[in-house]
């Protein structure tokens, strides 16, 4: 079976928090389109206590155990933000492999010299 969780392009729909929710009963798991500058924030509730993680650009079912997560080539992907949020998910225990976490070769890149070519910089 096969499932997509689309908003409606305002943003804060909860998107991530449904996946979230749904994510145990599917093996792969993948964001398409986006970047770094979107966000869902996830919060698992074990043993009593809460975790919050703060996601951009890697799919929330990555704190799933055994799932795949696929950063599709929709998603422009800036690399310092996905290495550090790589970081973020090990500093809380979060398994981030490559095993677990595939990125299209075809997913857009945004450099830091992207970056500076904003207006007024």
């Amino acid at each position: 079976m096969n499932l997509a969780i689309i908003g409606a392009q305002w943003g804060d729909e909860g998107k991530g928090k449904i996946v979230d929710l749904i994510a145990p009963n599917f093996d792969i798991v993948a964001r398409y389109q986006g970047g770094h500058n979107a966000g869902h924030t996830v919060i698992i509730r074990k043993d009593g206590a809460e975790q919050k993680f703060v996601l951009h650009l890697i799919p929330s079912g990555i704190t799933h155990p055994g799932k795949t997560c696929i950063i599709g080539n929709g998603v422009v992907v800036d690399p310092k933000a996905l290495l550090n949020e790589m970081e973020d998910l090990r500093g809380k225990g979060i398994e981030v492999t490559r095993d677990n976490l595939l990125v299209s070769n075809r997913a857009h890149l945004i450099m830091p010299y992207h970056l500076g070519a904003r207006s007024g910089d």
